[in-house]
């Protein structure tokens, strides 16, 4: 392989995204447990992640519009990334929870601010191998460490019980992480090479259908309950003890990881209708992990994990397909905020669901999945 391969800028990216995942998802995997032991109510937790999810998807607009105008796409990424990587493993000097929310907002703000000049990075590079497999490589690399992570911050609370060093350990993983995106950018200072210029005349709006897939994925996200509230859930009920709520997360972020390669390729293949049949898939996993009992719970991982998996792959690598190469980022930024807001108000709705009726969550999140499907049958008939 060329080192001026895009397959291997993908590889190099798909490291990054596997170390990072390491920090945060590792952090994700406990914090709802780790906001309840600093006195944090179901609201406040529902709150915080909608909130986060929010913070994370509703600035990419910004970033995403300042990260078209001046072009440093590798620039932006890599400020993105420290402020993301090394909010995590602060959270092991806090003393309250609400110390620990700052901190989970700042991540998630660093995200924000990395994510649109990444995603650009990558449909330059995909669209010489294809955007579904090439995003949906990458998010399988991305789950790797998602899975990793967990894996982790459960071996070390079941030898130590201790969640401040279990935020502690992932300073190792966050600065890898750094090493590696250095050497993509040294590999790789002008990834926009890779796409071909357009040949058209400028596309000064966006089309109808980026606005209808974003009002689509937009509701199938607001009924998803954030991991956060279900490991809230979990230790409230005490079906799990606290190092197997990691290691449940672990196994869901495994089936991301497989979903996300199986629905990329399928996308190439036969389009939207590979996310409509992933809807009826994940709906389920409501009523298993808020009702059911450790295996059914299980069975609700693997379900979130599914529909998790398509929309991180397919998500992404749709979008390139809407919007001019000139407004890439601003697409990503645009799209990334609307999604987030329906987040953040879906799982803010949800948090206060589970303080009044359970069933009445389960309920609203099959439902709002559900109605995503007719505007998903819609974009199905759409040729990419």
């Amino acid at each position: 392989m060329s080192l001026r391969s895009p397959f291997l800028l993908v590889i190099l990216l798909g490291l990054v995204s596997l170390l990072g995942d390491i920090t945060y998802e590792g952090a994700k995997s406990i914090i709802g447990p780790y906001l309840a032991t600093l006195g944090a109510s179901a609201t406040v937790v529902g709150f915080v992640a909608g909130l986060g999810e929010f913070i994370g998807y509703g600035l990419r607009l910004i970033s995403g519009y300042l990260t078209d105008k001046i072009k440093k796409y590798w620039t932006v990424t890599l400020i993105g990334y420290i402020i993301n990587l090394f909010s995590v493993p602060s959270l092991a000097l806090v003393k309250t929870w609400s110390q620990a929310v700052i901190l989970v907002l700042t991540e998630r703000i660093g995200k924000a601010i990395r994510t649109p000049a990444r995603d650009t990075i990558l449909s330059y590079a995909t669209s010489k191998i294809g955007r579904g497999k090439g995003f949906g490589f990458h998010e399988a690399m991305d789950q790797i460490g998602a899975i990793t992570g967990p894996l982790i911050i459960a071996s070390i609370l079941f030898y130590t019980g201790s969640y401040k060093l279990s935020f502690t350990i992932l300073l190792i993983p966050a600065f890898l992480a750094l090493f590696i995106l250095f050497i993509s950018i040294f590999l790789y200072p002008h990834p926009q090479k890779f796409e071909k210029e357009e040949s058209s005349i400028e596309q000064k709006v966006f089309s109808k259908g980026f606005w209808l897939y974003a009002f689509a994925i937009g509701i199938y996200g607001a009924g998803y309950a954030d991991f956060a509230l279900i490991a809230y859930h979990l230790k409230k009920i005490e079906i799990l003890n606290n190092e197997w709520i990691p290691l449940f997360y672990a196994i869901a972020m495994g089936i991301d990881a497989v979903a996300a390669l199986i629905f990329g390729y399928l996308f190439d293949k036969i389009g939207f209708i590979v996310l409509i049949f992933s809807v009826f898939i994940s709906a389920l996993f409501a009523p298993c992990v808020f009702l059911g009992n450790f295996y059914i719970v299980l069975l609700g991982m693997i379900l979130w994990g599914i529909g998790m998996g398509a929309q991180e792959s397919i998500m992404r690598a749709a979008i390139s397909f809407f919007i001019p190469k000139e407004k890439r980022a601003t697409g990503y930024g645009i799209f990334n905020a609307f999604y987030g807001f329906l987040w953040f108000l879906g799982s803010s709705l949800l948090g206060i669901l589970y303080d009044f009726s359970i069933y009445a969550l389960i309920m609203v999140s099959i439902i709002l999945q559900l109605l995503s499907v007719p505007l998903l049958i819609k974009l199905s008939k759409i040729k990419l």
